[in-house]
């Protein structure tokens, strides 16, 4: 019994060649959904705030992204990274409203868009071995792996408003009340520094969490948004979701 076993070790190896189980894994890949916090440190954001019923934590929402990274070293990957964060509000004019044809009066109200796809190539560094051999054949992964990263790359963003405005520069008693669909989007560099940490749920499974701060500025559209300074894309993102190795 006991030879068979020794038999049907090396023979299994073969029908799995690089498995998990047997070798360290060559990469892996990750899905991820958590909560961004949006720096808003820009005079649209500004604005946006003062003159709309708006806060900071308006521009925060949702976020979800991906990975998939490739073993260099022991401790080292490189890595492919992409994600969206999005969020929009309803919000209403402060302090005016829109007096009606037969009386009365109603609120300016419009929504505000914000989202934001960072795409970034970076490295990431584990602080403690991930794993280790047992004889020949076993690969057995550490129950936690922390680890930090860099990465840098471009985002895509957009910042849209659309409904009733106001015209403060038209008369400050009674100014003109426009409607209108505000928009700016493009590319910008960019780029995160991260710690997170893997927990190990099985061989080829962990459970992963995420801390990122994603650095971005872009240039507003000069024919929408006239006289404003660069939107601050940056943000705070926390994430959890699984890891997956090859």
């Amino acid at each position: 019994m006991v030879a068979l076993t020794m038999m049907a070790r090396p023979a299994l190896a073969q029908n799995n060649g690089k498995g998990f189980l047997f070798d360290p894994p060559v990469g892996s890949f990750s899905i991820r959904g958590g909560y961004s916090l949006a720096n808003a440190h820009s005079e649209v954001f500004a604005d946006a705030m003062s003159q709309l019923t708006l806060s900071k934590r308006d521009f925060s929402g949702f976020a979800w992204g991906g990975d998939i990274s490739y073993s260099m070293a022991a401790r080292l990957d490189l890595v492919f990274d992409g994600g969206m964060a999005s969020a929009t509000e309803e919000s209403e004019v402060r302090k005016f409203v829109e007096d009606l044809p037969g009386g009365g009066s109603a609120p300016i109200s419009q929504s505000t868009r914000y989202q934001r796809v960072p795409l970034t190539l970076g490295i990431k560094y584990y602080l403690a071995d991930r794993g280790r051999s047992v004889g020949q054949f076993a690969y057995i992964p550490s129950k936690y792996a922390p680890y930090v990263g860099i990465g840098a790359g471009a985002m895509w963003y957009k910042f849209k408003q659309n409904g009733d405005f106001v015209d403060f520069a038209s008369d400050p008693t009674f100014p003109d009340i426009f409607s209108a669909e505000l928009e700016s989007s493009g590319w910008a560099p960019m780029a995160h520094g991260a710690v997170g940490l893997d927990y190990t749920i099985g061989p080829w499974l962990a459970l992963t969490g995420e801390v990122r701060y994603q650095w971005a500025r872009a240039s507003l559209d000069p024919k929408v948004f006239v006289g404003y300074d660069e939107i601050d894309l940056s943000s705070v993102t926390g994430t959890v979701g699984f890891r997956v190795r090859f």
